[in-house]
């Protein structure tokens, strides 16, 4: 389990061949990688991978080719600033939100805008990640902690605000338009709606998730 608060930015080294997937050699600052064991958990941009080698500067992890398929893994070139976060050990402050490491589906930089000192980023969803969005609620964006400032479903876009500090310690307001990103809804969520629309057990009734439903089972007034 990860916070969404990036302790630092490595960089892709090196993408080597495996018969079903592919090595990611990282670098990274030599205090973090001082830190890892063989086997740790490290999320890279959000998707949470396994330690399998390391040494002074650098770590490698193994990511299947499914995995390099359905996250924005696959199109990260050498260079590519990785945003690397350490798994939570008991006892750590949740500074930001639970963030699994398991990417929901991929998004799209589409616009960005000043706001002051601050920075708009505007991301397009897919309908799994889309669903479970809500303003002021909480979004992993490439495993970075962040609230969600609009959502737009008719669009299927939604908007966060960088401000300087943010800024300052991940890479998202220095990606092109049209980068390719990975998105993690709040679990949260994806409980309340699953509770919802199963109750009663094995072979219940599955109830559609409506404004019916949520007043029926007191998250709302009617």
């Amino acid at each position: 389990m990860f916070t969404g608060l990036i302790e630092a930015t490595g960089t892709l080294r090196r993408v080597d061949p495996l018969p079903k997937g592919v090595t990611l050699t990282l670098g990274a600052p030599r205090a973090l990688v001082a830190e890892l064991a063989l086997g740790d958990s490290v999320a890279c941009d959000g998707a949470c991978l396994t330690v399998t080698r390391f040494s002074d500067d650098w770590f490698t992890v193994d990511a299947s080719a499914e995995t390099m398929a359905r996250t924005a893994l696959g199109e990260r070139r050498p260079g590519h600033r990785v945003h690397l976060e350490r798994a939570l050990r008991l006892g750590d402050r949740l500074g930001g939100h639970i963030v699994a490491g398991h990417v929901d589906g991929t998004g799209r930089l589409v616009r960005k805008a000043p706001l002051g000192e601050a920075v708009q980023l505007e991301f397009s969803a897919p309908p799994e990640v889309a669903r479970y969005l809500v303003d002021k609620g909480s979004v992993a964006i490439d495993g970075v902690s962040l609230t969600v400032n609009t959502v737009d479903d008719a669009a299927g876009t939604f908007s966060v605000v960088l401000i300087p500090h943010t800024q300052g310690v991940v890479t998202l307001a220095d990606r092109p338009v049209g980068s390719r990103v990975n998105l993690e809804a709040d679990v949260i969520g994806k409980y309340v709606e699953r509770l919802l629309t199963h109750r009663g057990g094995a072979g219940a009734h599955k109830a559609p998730l409506d404004l019916e439903t949520l007043a029926r089972a007191g998250f709302m007034s009617r």
